[in-house]
């Protein structure tokens, strides 16, 4: 039997960058979770279906946050006048390694998960620790809530203290029991996961690859974040061409889906290579920021046709709410702007629509609301002032820039509440 989900509102999203789609007091209805088509009257094909009218409210898109830490959520805040490496060390290692307690790991994910829905994050991609066991109970905590999300188990071998580090088969065997649990799930599924370059011996990130390419999963990790880990990974990998090279030789860059973090000072070869690779480069503004590892020129990527999406970085990033992202990323555009005349900075719906579609693409047809997406929505209610005086467009900027969890008053995946 069919599942119909009809929502009843003020409809905005970004079909395509440049602009918002807006549809004033309109119906938008899914079958089995996608959508079917907006309309201004509903046909008579639903007319005995029932409506969830949110009047004068706004439906938008659910955000889409493409690189989070969901381990280093208890670390928001903490530790930001240190730079990448440093941090890792005064303060990650020690954290991640808490999650061998199995205790500690349901507390700490039960908190994080119930955060992300709170500030609307429908679709995530995230790194969880190098504990199998701890990474089992995240999945099981997202599929319990009905989030949709590619978890990670973090794969480390060398270069870090070692209590939290594994040898290379163990971290390869933990990898791979999670994947044959949870490879065919819906919603929350695995994904390959090297912390980064310097933590992962070639042993380690050729087996990786060799998991990415048996199994087709999609791989994330971090490339060319800081100026001092980019010598670090020269120093250790010096058979490679450049950071982005050291993965691609291990099946790691594209030969599966990817996703890479950050990405700010790229060499034009690693550029080429994204591109050919379709690899999707993530924007981290806040993180960037508070650990002083430069700014992605975004406008540039843009324009050289490379896929963005955003994240919010948690821990490196201290707001988990993905509607910061998308403001964070503008400011950050305007400031390069000013040394790069040249690089317009991003506007408010190319702001969204990175927050919402443009990283939704790494999941599928996700993050707008055109036909065969999935209805992935969040309902928008703000103040009465607001609601009577501006349009709506310029109600969802607002709530973008200066809105929070109490403004989403519902939740949708794929047309079921959450």
């Amino acid at each position: 039997m069919q599942k119909i989900t009809i929502l009843k509102g003020n409809i905005v999203f970004t079909a395509v960058a440049e602009k918002f789609e807006v549809y004033a007091d309109s119906f938008i209805v899914s079958v089995d979770g996608y959508i079917k088509g907006i309309f201004k009257t509903l046909p008579e094909t639903y007319q005995n279906e029932q409506v969830i009218d949110h009047g004068n409210r706004l439906i938008i898109p659910g955000f889409v946050d493409l690189h989070l830490h969901a381990a280093q959520f208890p670390q928001c805040g903490v530790g930001m006048t240190h730079q990448l490496l440093q941090w890792l060390e005064d303060y990650t290692f020690d954290l991640e390694r808490e999650y061998q307690n199995p205790e500690f790991a349901e507390k700490v994910y039960t908190a994080f998960v119930d955060k992300l829905v709170a500030y609307g994050t429908l679709r995530s991609c995230m790194f969880a620790s190098s504990s199998t066991q701890g990474t089992e109970i995240l999945f099981e905590i997202l599929k319990k809530k009905g989030l949709g999300a590619l978890v990670g188990k973090v794969n480390m071998d060398t270069n870090a203290p070692d209590f939290i580090i594994e040898s290379t088969a163990g971290s390869l065997k933990g990898t791979e029991y999670l994947i044959n649990k949870y490879k065919d799930e819906p919603l929350v599924r695995p994904v390959i996961t090297p912390r980064f370059a310097p933590t992962s011996t070639s042993q380690l990130l050729k087996g990786l690859g060799d998991l990415a390419i048996k199994y087709g999963l999609p791989v994330q990790s971090h490339v060319s974040e800081n100026p001092d880990e980019i010598a670090w990974v020269k120093a250790l990998f010096n058979d490679a061409k450049n950071y982005s090279d050291v993965y691609h030789q291990n099946q790691l860059f594209g030969q599966t889906p990817t996703v890479m973090a950050h990405a700010i000072h790229l060499e034009k070869e690693e550029i080429e290579l994204a591109l050919k690779n379709n690899v999707f480069l993530i924007h981290c503004p806040d993180s960037n920021i508070n650990v002083r590892s430069g700014i992605m020129p975004i406008r540039q990527y843009l324009n050289m046709g490379l896929k963005i999406g955003l994240g919010s970085d948690i821990a490196g990033g201290h707001k988990i709410g993905m509607n910061e992202a998308v403001v964070r990323a503008i400011q950050l555009s305007k400031l390069y702007s000013l040394e790069h005349p040249d690089d317009k900075p991003i506007s408010i719906s190319e702001g969204v629509y990175l927050g919402t579609k443009g990283g939704g693409e790494f999941f599928g047809k996700t993050g707008s609301f055109e036909n065969g997406y999935a209805l992935d929505a969040l309902v928008i209610e703000d103040d009465e002032f607001t609601s009577e005086r501006y349009s709506l467009e310029d109600r969802l900027e607002r709530f973008i820039y200066i809105g929070d969890d109490r403004n989403i008053i519902a939740r949708y995946v794929e047309g079921n509440a959450i």
